[in-house]
């Protein structure tokens, strides 16, 4: 699964990597996933876009591990 492997780039901070994959997707997580690779680059505007667009709340303190590892969470029950 693509997102899975965009989650992957995002642990590492690799948000070019993670970006090239959920660009392609405009599912919800593929939205989330944009928005957090978008806090990772420090393009709030951008993220808070992709934020809505996921239908989830902008967290306020920017915790990208937070949010990644939610976002991993996600993912996985989305799978199962």
């Amino acid at each position: 699964m693509p997102i899975g492997t965009a989650v992957r780039h995002l642990r590492k901070g690799d948000w070019q990597k993670a970006h090239a994959i959920v660009q392609e997707d405009e599912s919800e997580l593929g939205c989330w996933a944009h928005g957090i690779a978008h806090l990772l680059e420090g393009d709030l505007p951008n993220a808070r876009y992709w934020y809505r667009r996921a239908h989830r709340a902008f967290p306020k303190d920017a915790d990208t591990q937070s949010e990644i590892a939610a976002l991993a969470g996600a993912v996985k029950a989305a799978t199962h």
